[in-house]
């Protein structure tokens, strides 16, 4: 990032206090953990559920940030935390810091002439901002969203990032209620937006597919007016939206809908080790072009997120050949189906979030295991009405699919325990834990007798959860 502190000051509609720097001073940075500072940046203080970031203010002047933005006055913070204010730097005071932060981002977004990838989606998001990302820095000096910076505040974070080597950034946004993605849209302004799927998340909040279409569908707001429009032809709610503000519309997918205009075929499982298949890109009107590729990341959905990849590719003047050499390059991340092979057993970490289609995908991953298969299955939390149908399903599935041990973890998992039980056969085992603590104290009691070693295990669960101690602790036992 590179903008002035009159900039921010103009941006944000706030008022310099202190102004310890030049008007032209540049910043270079913007966050809100102090611990992330770096000389020349910005720090927003602001109050969080456990920490007061004003009690770190003159910490952060001490590391050489070029300006702190709050809504407190010095006068406040020295009366409330006890923190000198004489040696203070420049200070700019805001009405809401957080409003601030999103004006900052709109307004740096403005200035910056790059291709911007907005990515939503029900799930797969993370996955396909991956293969995105990782095909695109075959010609683009590439920034992508990190973690789970996806929301009113990690978005704008994520476009402050962006510095002028950049020449491409791909943003993954994430919303769980009607307008969100309207806001986030406002500082986006994508010149490509993709919508991975219309799934059965939030349904709390957003009612129905329809209402998660409708709130997804808010990305298209700001979209450049060039903007280009991505979506999975697979989707029966995607599959019908084939315009957008008067434009055509384009599909990615498995060849299932005339419409796409790259799609996969000839699909190979190699297991946990990913699928090969047939890239089909149409090049202009008719020019047809099939390249094999190979998807690094297992699951036939991961197919999908790579034809994703290679519709954004091809409409941002990518070449085939650059196209399928990304996707080969793409990596897992931690909690979305990464792949950890341990000397007893191997893990899948797919615990950063769930609803059923991800839970049934994920399963569908572990069968392809030719080991033994555990299942380690949470709650998947805000599904309404239907949630205890949905776990339900779940367990039911968990045992059609074949796996060997399936432990429910949690309150709402108790309606996948039941289903479960009820279909398993006599060689199934079936185990119940009310809650995380529960599961863990039985694996350090016991481990071999829940996961035997030479097996597979599938750990998955909503984000709430907190099902990363699982899998660290099953790296522990690994000894």
């Amino acid at each position: 990032m590179e903008l002035t502190i009159a900039e921010i000051e103009k941006a944000c509609g706030g008022k310099l206090v202190i102004q310890d720097a030049a008007p032209d001073t540049q910043a270079t940075s913007v966050v809100l953990d102090s611990r992330q500072v770096t000389e020349r940046g910005v720090f927003v203080a602001t109050v969080g559920e456990r920490v007061d970031g004003h009690s770190f203010i003159g910490q952060v002047y001490e590391k050489g940030v070029s300006l702190v933005l709050t809504q407190k006055s010095p006068e406040q913070v020295e009366a409330e935390h006890g923190v000198r204010t004489d040696l203070w730097g420049s200070y700019l005071i805001v009405e809401d810091p957080f409003q601030a932060l999103k004006e900052l981002a709109e307004y740096y977004r403005s200035k910056l002439d790059i291709p911007i990838v907005g990515i939503t989606g029900s799930v797969g998001k993370t996955s396909t901002k991956e293969f995105i990302a990782g095909v695109l820095s075959e010609q683009y000096e590439v920034l992508k969203t990190e973690g789970n910076y996806n929301n009113e505040i990690g978005v704008p974070l994520t476009l402050l990032r962006i510095q002028p080597s950049h020449t491409a950034a791909v943003i993954e946004m994430g919303i769980s209620d009607f307008g969100e993605m309207h806001r986030l849209s406002k500082m986006v302004r994508p010149n490509v937006c993709v919508i991975t799927n219309i799934g059965q998340c939030h349904l709390e909040t957003l009612g129905s597919r329809d209402g998660i279409l409708k709130a997804k569908s808010e990305i298209f707001d700001y979209m450049a007016e060039d903007g280009i429009v991505c979506l999975n032809g697979e989707d029966d709610k995607l599959a019908a939206v084939t315009e957008v503000r008067g434009k055509q519309t384009h599909f990615f997918g498995l060849g299932g809908n005339p419409a796409e205009e790259v799609y996969a075929t000839d699909i190979v499982g190699r297991g946990l080790r990913g699928s090969d298949a047939v890239l089909h890109l149409y090049v202009g009107q008719t020019e047809e072009k099939g390249c094999p590729v190979r998807v690094p990341l297992p699951g036939a959905h991961m197919v999908i997120n790579a034809a994703a990849a290679a519709c954004v590719a091809l409409h941002l003047g990518l070449e085939p050949r650059q196209i399928c050499a990304g996707i080969g390059k793409v990596v897992s991340l931690s909690g979305r189906a990464n792949l950890i092979w341990l000397s007893h057993y191997t893990l899948i970490d797919d615990c950063y979030n769930a609803s059923p289609t991800p839970m049934r995908a994920a399963l569908d991953l572990l069968a392809m295991a030719d080991t033994e298969k555990v299942a380690i299955l949470g709650d998947m939390f805000d599904l309404g009405t239907e949630s205890d149908t949905m776990h339900a399903g779940i367990g039911t599935y968990a045992v059609q699919k074949g796996t060997d041990r399936i432990l429910c973890v949690g309150e709402n998992a108790r309606h996948m325990y039941e289903a479960a039980r009820k279909e398993a056969s006599k060689g199934q085992q079936v185990c119940y834990f009310a809650s995380r603590q529960e599961l863990l104290e039985a694996l350090r009691e016991d481990r071999e007798s829940l996961v035997p070693d030479g097996c597979c295990v599938l750990i998955k669960a909503s984000h709430g959860m907190m099902f990363p101690e699982v899998v660290s602790l099953l790296k522990e036992l690994d000894q």
